[in-house]
């Protein structure tokens, strides 16, 4: 096979002609087989050269994917699973990677918590979860996050409680407790903690009772009248978590 000629092409490619067919080849792969220096190759060697030359593709897309965003290992299989290349070529690329560091599942475990409890309210069941599913060693993640502090959990619990009852305009305390239970266990974090906190706060419901005093009554009148509708209102009331003795003393 004739080697006629080189032209540089975008990034670290270039042309390569052979036979009157054009190959895109990268620098590394000319400089390594010499190819500048010849003026012709056997067949078999230049399947080697292209078969090494598609090696080295997936490994710099690779590295173009994890540039955008830090990844895990798993993520880095299924990226190249969806290119339709054997597995050999998939272990081959992620353990090139990972001898240059550009993968690092201890370091991506630890950018990977840091993140979550800076950006967002997930709490460790959560972020332990998300972890096993992009392949992360649950033991890994037991380890790191046996080490943060619970005192870190408790004041992203109260944090978001806080900010909650601030803005609760319709929920009883008793019901505002329940949804904040299921939703802070929901995002990850131990219901025995949250209930604990939770037990501390003394939730002032007025104007939300009030509010849905009003609403009740408006919606029931229609309907009822005298003691029924007294009666109806109460058991309304009841059902939204208002205690007895919070409304119609008398």
């Amino acid at each position: 096979m004739k080697i006629q000629k080189f032209v540089k092409d975008n990034g670290n490619k270039y042309k390569v002609y052979v036979d009157d067919e054009v190959y895109r080849l990268y620098d590394d792969i000319i400089v390594k087989y010499g190819l500048t220096m010849k003026s012709s190759i056997s067949k078999e060697e230049f399947d080697k050269v292209l078969e090494e030359n598609d090696k080295l593709s997936f490994y710099y897309e690779s590295i173009k994917y994890i540039s955008k965003k830090m990844r895990s290992t798993k993520e880095i299989k299924e990226y190249l699973r969806n290119k339709d290349i054997s597995e050999s070529v998939i272990n081959d690329t992620i353990n090139r990677l990972k001898e240059n560091n550009f993968l690092n599942d201890d370091l991506y475990l630890k950018a990977y918590v840091t993140d979550r409890l800076n950006l967002s309210n997930d709490g460790p069941n959560k972020i332990k979860k998300n972890l096993i599913k992009l392949g992360i060693f649950e033991n890994k993640i037991n380890d790191y996050l046996s080490n943060i502090d619970e005192s870190i959990y408790e004041d992203r619990i109260k944090s978001y409680v806080d900010k909650k009852i601030k803005v609760n305009h319709t929920n009883s305390s008793i019901m505002l407790k329940s949804k904040l239970t299921n939703d802070l266990v929901n995002l990850g974090y131990d219901r025995s903690m949250v209930i604990s906190i939770l037990s501390s706060y003394n939730i002032n419901d007025k104007d939300a009772y009030e509010k849905e005093l009003v609403k009740i009554t408006n919606k029931l009148s229609k309907r009822y009248e005298g003691k029924e509708l007294e009666f109806k209102i109460k058991e309304a009331m009841y059902r939204k978590g208002f205690k007895k003795g919070d409304f119609y003393e008398e």
